[in-house]
């Protein structure tokens, strides 16, 4: 009995003391739950820490994308605008250079003008000098016969030489007008050097130098088609300019058959080129040397002319030369056979020639002149005075007209074009209205391109420029008056 009441309390305490140890993990457990749920709230809050921290980033990466872009952006535009920059650099940079190239330009052409301007005056006074220094030294008492005829070649010589100048420079003027006109016919090239030869064969002996003529044409390959007076011009200038530069040696021109062209030369033993002034030889106003000491007779502006007339008729102008030795001058002219009309005024019947000189077979004119210059008056008088039966003058294209009222049967007028009151043009338009078979032939002393297409257009029957001579102004008179 004592041994089962022993077992029994022994259950019992192990009851209960499981029932104590069940209390205790109950609230372990229940201790153990609250931890749980305290680190479980902990928990959910660090979650939506990192969501919220998540989005922050995810913000912050969108904005650092947005700044990527925009610095790309930036980027992109810097480099444009650097490159902007380059080429605005680069522009400024031409820019200046051109500029720098125009102010060199500039002040070589200012050099040159002045240069020029001083060459021309010296061009102009010179032959003025010779002709009325000349002219004065006629008045003396006693002069022989032969002193007054030396004088008055040397006043012709002035002369011809003044002309010469004005000539050149209205030559440049219609070649910058680009109306230049050619008048294309059958020339012989073999007479033409055979002329320029013979014509400067005694100036250039006077200067005790030799001038030699290389013909290589057959008398047929020498007959072309092409401008005679220019050809003339562009010979003319080349030996000129050999002449001027050459103190002691040999002049040599000529021309050669090369295919389809004629190749020319002219080749002195003169002073050359510099090689820096070879490439603007053939520009206005300039001479191999422009400084005062060295310049030599002339203008400057031969080369220009000659090289503007051969391209003008197809051809090519260079040179080759060396300072001190000597130059050559070489142009090309196309070689055109083809016939063309030639008329040759000289042979009108109605006309002959005395001595060289051209005469009217006939007279009985009754002749106007009308000019305000006394001396320019009287020298048409002189010239025309053969030819008329009776002369009338006057002073004024007013007065012009009023005498052409009252003279219906004039057969000629020399109609001055720069008058002070009625201009030659309108005085010949006014007697165009009651009188269209008088003959009327401009003479003035503009001589600029456009006039004789301005006096034609007025009504004048033809035009001429001062200064004439006899023989000029009877060969235009010539073409007109039928009786």
């Amino acid at each position: 009995m004592d041994n089962q009441d022993k077992t029994k309390e022994e259950l019992i305490c192990e009851l209960q003391k499981l029932l104590q140890e069940n209390n205790s993990l109950k609230a372990l457990k229940k201790k153990r739950a609250a931890e749980l749920g305290v680190a479980n709230i902990e928990l959910d809050f660090q979650d939506e820490e990192k969501e919220k921290r998540a989005a922050e980033l995810v913000i912050a990466n969108k904005e650092l994308v947005l700044q990527n872009r925009e610095k790309e952006k930036r980027a992109t535009e810097l480099i444009i605008a650097n490159k902007e920059l380059i080429f605005q650099n680069e522009e400024k940079e031409k820019l200046t250079a051109e500029l720098r190239l125009a102010k060199e330009h500039a002040e070589e052409s200012d050099r040159l003008k002045s240069a020029f301007l001083a060459n021309m005056s010296h061009e102009i006074r010179t032959p003025m000098n010779g002709i009325l220094g000349f002219a004065d030294l006629l008045k003396e008492p006693g002069l022989t016969g032969e002193a007054q005829q030396e004088y008055i070649r040397i006043i012709e010589k002035s002369g011809e030489r003044m002309l010469n100048i004005i000539n050149d420079i209205i030559s440049i003027s219609k070649i910058e007008s680009g109306l230049l006109e050619v008048n294309i016919k059958s020339s012989n090239i073999n007479e033409q050097m055979e002329y320029v030869h013979t014509f400067f064969k005694p100036e250039v002996e006077s200067k005790k130098l030799q001038l030699l003529l290389s013909k290589k044409l057959l008398m047929k390959e020498s007959i072309i088609n092409t401008d005679r007076e220019k050809v003339y011009a562009i010979l003319t200038n080349l030996v000129k300019n050999a002449i001027k530069y050459t103190t002691k040696g040999i002049i040599e021109f000529g021309c050669d058959k090369k295919g389809d062209e004629l190749e020319f030369f002219v080749s002195d033993t003169g002073i050359g080129i510099p090689k820096n002034r070879q490439m603007a030889i053939f520009e206005r106003f300039i001479q191999a040397d422009i400084s005062d000491i060295h310049a030599l007779q002339g203008a400057g502006l031969g080369l220009s002319i000659s090289k503007a007339y051969v391209v003008l008729l197809g051809g090519r102008v260079w040179l080759e030369s060396e300072e001190g030795k000597g130059s050559t001058f070489y142009f090309t002219l196309p070689y055109k056979t083809e016939p063309e009309e030639n008329i040759v005024l000289e042979n009108d019947e109605r006309y002959g020639k005395e001595d060289g000189k051209v005469t009217l077979k006939g007279s009985g004119l009754k002749i106007l002149i009308v000019e305000d210059d006394e001396i320019s008056g009287m020298l048409l008088a002189a010239i025309v005075k053969e030819l008329s039966k009776e002369l009338l003058e006057v002073r004024t294209g007013i007065e012009a007209v009023d005498i052409c009222h009252h003279n219906p049967d004039i057969d000629l007028i020399l109609m001055d074009i720069q008058m002070p009151d009625l201009s030659g043009y309108e005085a010949t338009r006014q007697i165009r209205k009651f009188n269209k078979d008088v003959v009327v032939i401009a003479q003035t002393a503009f001589g600029l391109l456009g006039d004789r297409e301005k006096a034609i257009k007025s009504g004048c029957n033809d035009y001429i420029s001062k200064p004439f001579v006899k023989d000029k102004l009877l060969a235009i008179i010539r073409k007109h008056i039928k009786k």
